[in-house]
């Protein structure tokens, strides 16, 4: 059996290896993500694995072993694929079987058919996700991958110069010499016919998906192919990620890590033309039906690879400083020694927001604790844990909140800012939508993955008229704030997905969207100069100390955290003693906002119980806050 870096380069030879020991006997399939399984526990392993986030995909061999972090975009419809297949020698008459499995294109050597007829033939089910780069991740994030990884790579062989350059302009220069190409495709595959339909002896596509025939070149569209990404501006290629084992597991918006075979074989845009083709002959009326959905589905492979997935692993986080999964047994050691070192990298962190606040100590602690809180649970429908801040008091036509989200990206994973313009409300997809033209979800910018910072920046807001996308998109924010969820627009209903989005609103009154805390700030400083006062305040922090920090607020959000009996008696009897002096200083609302203040106290303080210091001292933030905004209000002499 092939050994070395073979499992890299030709895994498919791994695969058949296994595959030609057990025949059709199902345990080698077992046997080949075994294989795998443990050739990733070795020592450093992963980080020779290429990554598709990380390495331009003309450097990339075709039929090897990639990962790709990505978010589940969409999921397709199941596709059937010929799990097992024989093939006959035309002259010898000699039957070989071959495994389908993590493939797009029958492998038939020369002079060898597929016999259709055969009873060893069979067919399977795979399902097909679209799957995108993490919306919003930090360029932080990258940087670490891209320094972890130790892959060898260079320009593949296979590919020309241009190829990862190739527009849809360049697809349709296929068609100049198609016999020519068609001709060194096959040689080099050394690829038969797949099926009684045989055009000249070319390769066939081994699947038969519900969807068959594709290839956008014969389409002609003006527009370059629509990725689908949820954010503006991202970068990386999306991929179409077949799953052969346990895809009930995972759902839209998943976080995933992928091991598996790359798919770029430029022969599949040869095929998807050539049953375009086929299909127009028989119906053109169909042909023109399903256009779309074939543009979609079977994008050309330089523009979307396939990745035939080995192991799939959902993600609790991407921070690459940290384990990716904090609850094994090897993480405990990594926790239990960043724990013990927590209170001076709380300090040093309180003090860094303090000057980014500039000189807003309070604030600072209420920022710390947004950036922690997360949905831990949901009791019927209302989402607890969650903690939207408004930041008001936000100096207007100002780049403060510009640059204060640039200190709340270097220090979280993912981010987005949305500026919000009367504009940018009208006009922007906030509401991912079901396109039964094509069959996808088309994305829109709250499609995002779990613990994702949203700073929406209301410093920016004009008077103006909202249309009715505006409304809806007001509202759509609105809910994700309140319920933690959005609902998808699928035309005829709406179907609700519960999310775990952490909001910050920076405004310069009280914020106009829904917000659980409203904190004022009061400058201590005004640099002349804001840009050169955040870029010096980045500059001064240590490398080092920085990832402290970055470590920290990922970290907190996945301790377990409970409140003892003793406690909740204390927090009862000290909230009917509230009631009792005044009944209007606090509402069952007030209480449940403190009790989530003093859950997040807690844990910055590395403590997974709620004590009696600590419900004190969350008491007394709250008191601060609010004589805070009243001081606000009477200065003003109207409601922030």
């Amino acid at each position: 059996m092939p050994c070395g870096e073979d499992w890299l380069s030709h895994p498919l030879g791994i695969v058949q290896g296994f595959f030609a020991q057990n025949g059709v006997n199902p345990d080698w399939e077992k046997k080949v993500i075994e294989y795998f399984k443990e050739k990733l526990k070795e020592n450093n392993a992963p980080k020779w694995v290429p990554s598709l986030n990380e390495v331009p995909l003309h450097y990339l061999k075709p039929n090897s072993f990639v990962k790709f972090r990505c978010m589940i975009q969409d999921m397709f419809d199941p596709e059937f694929y010929m799990g097992v297949y024989e093939t006959v020698n035309q002259n010898t008459k000699a039957h070989v079987l071959h495994f389908g499995k993590y493939r797009d294109v029958a492998e038939c050597g020369p002079q060898q058919e597929l016999d259709l007829n055969s009873p060893r033939n069979t067919t399977l089910e795979r399902q097909t996700f679209y799957c995108v780069p993490v919306p919003g991740e930090s360029s932080w994030v990258k940087e670490a991958c891209v320094n972890a990884n130790q892959a060898r790579v260079s320009p593949s062989t296979s590919y020309t110069p241009s190829r990862h350059k190739r527009s849809y302009e360049d697809d349709d220069d296929m068609d100049l010499q198609p016999n020519k190409q068609k001709d060194q495709h096959a040689g080099a595959r050394q690829a038969g016919s797949v099926g009684g339909l045989q055009w000249c002896g070319e390769p066939k596509r081994l699947e038969t998906e519900a969807s068959a025939g594709q290839q956008i070149n014969s389409l002609n569209f003006s527009s370059p192919f629509d990725l689908n990404f949820p954010l503006p501006g991202e970068k990386g290629p999306a991929c179409l990620v077949k799953v052969y084992e346990d895809w009930d597991c995972f759902k839209v918006n998943d976080i995933l890590e992928l091991y598996g075979i790359l798919s770029v074989d430029p022969v599949l845009s040869i095929l998807n033309n050539d049953e375009r083709d086929a299909s127009a002959l028989l119906d053109p009326m169909e042909c023109t039906d399903t256009a779309e959905e074939q543009r979609v589905h079977s994008p050309p492979a330089s523009l979307v690879p396939r990745i035939h997935v080995i192991l799939a692993q959902k993600l609790q986080h991407i921070n690459p400083l940290l384990p990716a999964c904090l609850n094994k047994e090897e993480s405990k050691t990594f926790v239990s020694s960043f724990m013990s070192e927590l209170s001076p990298v709380r300090a040093e962190l309180l003090g860094f927001l303090t000057h980014a606040l500039l000189g807003d100590s309070l604030a600072a602690e209420y920022l710390i604790l947004h950036l922690i809180s997360t949905v831990y649970t949901r009791r019927d429908v209302l989402p607890l844990g969650k903690f939207t801040v408004n930041l008001s008091g936000c100096p207007r036509n100002s780049t403060f909140t510009e640059h204060l989200y640039r200190i709340i990206q270097h220090l979280v994973p993912a981010s987005f800012r949305l500026q919000m313009t009367i504009e940018n409300m009208n006009h922007l997809k906030f509401i991912p939508h079901k396109d039964y033209t094509a069959n996808r979800l088309v994305s829109g910018l709250l499609q995002l993955p779990s613990n994702t910072s949203l700073v929406i920046d209301e410093t920016l807001l004009e008077q103006g008229q909202l249309d009715t996308s505006g409304v809806h998109n007001v509202t759509a924010l609105s809910n994700l704030i309140t319920w933690q969820k959005v609902d998808y627009d699928f035309s005829y209903h709406q179907m609700e997905f519960p999310c775990n989005i952490n909001v910050f609103i920076t405004s310069e009154g009280r914020s106009l969207l829904p917000a659980d805390c409203q904190i004022h700030l009061q400058p201590q400083l005004i640099p002349p100069n804001m840009e050169e006062y955040m870029n010096s305040l980045l500059s001064a922090v240590l490398p080092s100390m920085l990832n402290k920090f970055r470590i920290y607020l990922t970290l907190l959000r996945f301790l377990d955290y409970s409140i003892s009996d003793e406690i909740t008696k204390a927090v009862e009897d000290d909230f009917v003693e509230m009631r009792k002096n005044d009944p209007q200083s606090i509402t069952a609302d007030d209480l449940h906002q403190l009790l989530v203040v003093a859950r997040c106290l807690s844990l910055s303080a590395g403590q997974t119980t709620l004590s009696r210091e600590r419900w004190l001292r969350a008491k007394q933030l709250e008191s601060f806050r609010r004589t805070r905004l009243q001081q606000q209000k009477c200065v003003n002499g109207n409601e922030l």
